[in-house]
Order: structure tokens, then C-alpha cells, then sequence
């Protein structure tokens, strides 16, 4: 068994049932924050300007809105958790290290503070993964595949 598997397996089955209550809140946000990315998507262009992202900004800015459309609902539904948490990182750490913090530590900047907590909260659910009330648990459980 390998180191990714041993995680896997621990967060597993160490998984308290109110975290279930956190993953759908962190899904939630980050699904409404790429619904109000599709309302201005001119304001995430600038946003994605403001990194020096080498390619093409449109495609940075629909990679953005669809990951955190789609990811968001995934999140929510618990429904491949951990996938959803990987394409959720490289956006987040970007949002934390390149926009925000050019505004300061300050506790006015809620956004920096806001896009902080729910890094760490992608790093916890890319370890403890979907939990006991989830798609992926509910697919995992025997007989699911002959109920269909």
C-alpha cells in the first residue's frame, strides 16, 4: 500500500459526521463564489491579470468558473471529493499568494481571510475525503450496483 492509499484509507475511516456539515458549507461557497464569477466575468479576468498567468486569460478565467461551478456541486454532493479538491487548489492558492495578500493581513481583507480558510479547509477534505453521508459512500455500500 502506498503513502496515498494509507491516507486515503485513514481518512476514511476516521471521519466525524459533522465534518460532513463543513464539506457541504466549503461546497456551497465555492459553488456561489463561481455563480458570482459568471456574473462578472470581466472582474475574474482582472483578477487572472493580476498573476501574470502566462496563457490565454479566457481560458484561465473559464478554467476558474467551471471548476468552481462543477467542483462546487461535486463538493456539495460529496460525489469524488478528493478529485474536485485537487482542480480547487491551484485556484485557491492563487486567490490566497497573488491577489489578496497584495491588500494586506489586515482583518478588513475578508476575502483574504475567507479564501485562507477555505484552503485549509481543501487540504483537510484531500485528506479525510467525502465522509459517511456522501454519493461516494452511498455508491460504495453493497448492493448499490443492483439496485440500479
Amino acid at each position: 500500500m502506498n503513502l496515498v492509499q494509507k491516507i486515503e484509507r485513514w481518512g476514511d475511516t476516521h471521519h466525524p459526521r459533522w465534518l460532513d456539515i463543513v464539506r457541504i458549507v466549503l461546497g456551497i461557497i465555492i459553488f456561489a463564489k463561481g455563480v458570482s464569477f459568471v456574473g462578472d466575468r470581466e472582474a475574474v479576468a482582472e483578477l487572472v491579470r493580476q498573476t501574470h498567468f502566462q496563457l490565454s486569460i479566457w481560458s484561465a478565467v473559464h478554467y476558474v468558473v467551471f471548476a468552481h461551478i462543477v467542483g462546487g456541486l461535486f463538493i456539495i454532493l460529496g460525489f469524488q471529493t478528493r478529485p474536485a479538491v485537487i482542480f480547487q487548489i491551484p485556484i485557491l492558492i492563487g486567490a490566497v499568494f497573488f491577489i489578496n495578500i497584495t491588500n494586506g493581513f489586515g482583518f478588513l481583507n475578508s476575502e483574504l481571510w475567507l479564501s485562507l480558510i477555505v484552503l485549509i479547509l481543501l487540504f483537510v477534505f484531500l485528506v479525510a475525503g467525502s465522509g459517511r453521508y456522501s454519493l461516494d459512500n452511498m455508491m460504495n455500500k453493497p448492493g448499490y450496483a443492483r439496485d440500479i
